[in-house]
């Protein structure tokens, strides 16, 4: 939880530009420890590439976590009060976003779009690598985005209108990497972003990174149930 002072205010902006830098150095430098070795990283085995990816998921995760301590155990300790009465507030908060989702997905269906670069890596992953799939998108990713995405960035960010549009934007953006910039990117735009505007618009709400957390957790869980039904009765 974060609650702002004059006195710590500059605390809370140093703590968000760390956990961004974490995130994005990570993601950038990911491979240059194989680069340095001399060792051809698309050659390894499937498998340490999925043990190296979850090690530098959870290192990173370690990080932030350390970094937020007294406010994440604070949010947890809220959680643990108020769980039930955040879940039947926000849960509509969550259906709206997830119908706005649906709703481009279904016009870039009609206007002859296909899926975006990253639905399309996450479902080739999952049908040949489950386990990790589900561990990194439904446990790790959540974690990871909302403690960077949304705690991090408001805690550099004190406007709430701009905080749920940068983040969200940012959020939504960085899922598009490698996807077109045509007529129909902004209808792919909206259709992550939806989802990152609830999610910034609970931490707004509630100053508990666990309420989007959980979300989080619930909304990528059911996208890959919705993908293992497809893959065993297809």
């Amino acid at each position: 939880m974060i609650t702002r002072t004059k006195e710590n205010d500059w605390k809370y902006a140093f703590k968000g530009v760390a956990v961004i830098f974490i995130y994005f150095f990570f993601s950038i430098c990911q491979t240059f420890p194989f680069i340095i070795l001399h060792i051809n990283y698309s050659e390894l085995p499937s498998y340490i590439k999925i043990i190296y990816s979850l090690a530098v998921e959870l290192l990173m995760i370690s990080l932030i976590f350390a970094i937020f301590d007294k406010e994440i155990k604070a949010a947890w300790q809220d959680l643990k009060q108020n769980h039930l009465e955040y879940f039947n507030k926000y849960l509509k908060v969550y259906i709206i976003s997830v119908i706005v989702m649906v709703t481009a997905n279904m016009l870039i269906n009609v206007l002859g779009g296909g899926m975006s670069t990253n639905e399309t890596t996450i479902r080739n992953e999952f049908n040949f690598y489950p386990i990790y799939t589900f561990i990194s998108a439904v446990i790790l990713a959540p974690l990871l985005e909302e403690t960077v995405f949304r705690l991090g960035f408001r805690s550099l960010i004190q406007n709430d209108f701009l905080f749920i549009t940068i983040s969200s934007l940012v959020f939504g953006g960085l899922h598009l990497i490698g996807t077109p910039i045509n007529e129909l990117f902004p209808l792919y735009l909206l259709s992550y972003c939806s989802c990152g505007i609830a999610f910034a618009y609970m931490l707004k709400k509630t100053n508990n990174i666990f309420v989007s957390i959980g979300f989080h957790f619930m909304h990528n869980g059911l996208i890959l149930s919705l993908q293992m039904f497809l893959l065993i009765f297809s």
